[in-house]
This record gives C-alpha cells, structure tokens and sequence, in this order.
C-alpha cells in the first residue's frame, strides 16, 4: 500500500499532465504548419562560405595573417564602444540560445535544425582553437597599438567563435525564411558581428572570415540534416530542455555581460524579453484546438 501511494506521489498530477498534453499536441500542430530549409535559402549559405572562402584565401596568401586588423580596428574607433560592445554580444553562445526560445513555439523544424547546426559547430570551433591556438592581437601588439574594448584575450584566436555563432543563427533563419529582406539584414547583422571582434580588439580579420564560413557551413548541413531526420524536431523532451537551457542562459545574462559592461543593459532588455516570453507561453500553453 504504502509503495503504491509512493508511486502515485511520483507521477505528474491531472494538471501537468494536461499541460503537457497541450504542449506536444501544439508541437504536432507546428510541425505541420512548419517547412523546412528552403533551397533559395540553401544557395545563399553556400554562397556566403564560398565568398568567405575566397576572402579568406586572399587575405592569408597575398597579405598575411595579421592584415588588417591595425586599419579595421582604427576605423572601428568611430563608433562608440557600447555599439560594438553590444554586437559582440550577440556573438556570445548564451546569446544564440536564449533567442532560440523566441522562434521555437511556431517553428520546431527550424529550431532543430539550429540545435544540429549548434552542434556541428561548436565542434568544430573547439577543436580548431585547440588544434592551432593561435595568438590573439593582445599577445603579440602592444597595448598602445590599438583600442582594446574588454578583456584582453590571448590565446585561441582561430576561428571566431563568435563570428561562428552569429552565422549559425543568422545562417539557420536565412535557409528558412523566403523574404530576401530578412536574409538580407540576417546576413548584414551576422558580418557586423564578426567585425565586432576585430573592433574590439581580439581577433583578426581572418578569424573572422573562417569563423562567417564555419558557421555558414554549418547551419547548411544542420538544415540537411534536420530534413532527413525531421522526427526529433517534435519530440517534447528536447523542446523542453531547449526552453530551459534558453532559461538559464537569459538569467547567465542578466548577471554577467560577458566582460563588456557597456553592453550589459543590451544582454540585460534581451534576458528580460526572453524570461517574459518563456511565461507567457509555457506558463499559459493555448487551449487544444487553436494555434496561437
């Protein structure tokens, strides 16, 4: 008896189990609605590595390594740092995740293949900074050579890691999306990022580059994969862990801004937008049979 009871005080009660009865039949309604990656979409991915590519290769075998990244970061000076403080931030993995919470409700193809795409790069980031660690423009420029934003960072500067994650987001809406204003802007907001880190002092234009192609890269075989495995993109569970990992990185924000207190109150708004958005739909999951 007493066994039975402790079994009964383990499983959900009516009221969980109805909310999340809600929750997957909502996945199933989104699922339906939800296309995946678009071959327009696609096209502008594999074009925008190519051209980082391209870059890239000229950049490192015509000029060097180190080029351009003494003119870049001079011209960057003409901006207040809190601009580039806040670009920079929207680099920050935390970042990436909290605001996949925002598009997750409608759209849960397009958010698994952003969890695929996630994965591949920061694999592939982790492994090409172990791999070459190659010195940031602190280690090896004197301090009065250029304007440092932030902490002072030495070590692993190849590739970009925030470069990779802003084209992985900016990547993954573009493949998904048809209006080419969208992409377009995506496209804009991902390379602003990129220079953010050569504006504020740690990385080179090149890591940049690789970090735009990386990422690119990787939010086209995300998408790829997510279309021939579509399945996980409704299963509860990951949805949910999903929104509370996006939980714990807005709060990660709220606290620390990621070593640039100009853009703290940017990290700040976007927390508080998210933790709202996580109330008001997982807190108030709509009614079986309307799909708002």
């Amino acid at each position: 008896m007493f066994e039975q009871c402790a079994l009964e005080s383990k499983r959900p009660g009516p009221r969980l189990r109805e909310r999340l009865q809600r929750l997957r039949w909502h996945l199933q309604q989104a699922m339906a609605l939800d296309h995946g990656p678009l071959a327009s979409g696609e096209r502008w991915l594999l074009n925008w590595a190519g051209v980082c590519l391209i870059l890239g290769l000229g950049v490192a075998f015509i000029c060097g390594y180190h080029a351009g990244f003494l003119r870049l970061n001079t011209l960057a000076t003409a901006h207040p740092d809190w601009v580039w403080s806040c670009l920079t931030l929207l680099g920050d993995e935390r970042m990436a995740l909290a605001l996949a919470v925002l598009f997750c409700w409608h759209r849960p193809r397009l958010l698994w293949a952003l969890i695929l795409a996630g994965l591949l790069a920061t694999g592939t980031s982790r492994g090409l900074k172990e791999l070459i660690d190659a010195a940031r423009p602190p280690a090896i420029l004197p301090v009065d050579a250029f304007h440092l934003i932030g902490p002072a960072l030495t070590h692993a500067s190849f590739p970009s890691g925030h470069s990779i994650t802003a084209a992985v987001l900016g990547g993954v809406f573009i493949a998904h999306t048809r209006w080419i204003e969208i992409r377009l802007l995506l496209l804009v907001l991902a390379v602003l990022v990129g220079l953010s880190r050569v504006a504020v002092g740690v990385h080179w234009p090149l890591d940049v580059l690789s970090g735009l192609m990386v990422g690119a890269l990787a939010a086209w075989v995300g998408g790829r994969l997510a279309g021939r495995w579509p399945s996980p993109a409704g299963w509860l569970g990951i949805h949910l862990a999903v929104a509370s990992l996006a939980v714990l990185a807005a709060v990660s924000l709220l606290i620390d801004g990621g070593g640039y207190p100009a853009a703290a109150w940017f990290g700040r708004l976007i927390a508080i937008i998210i933790l709202a958005s996580v109330a008001l739909r997982y807190l108030r999951i709509p009614a079986m049979g309307s799909l708002h």
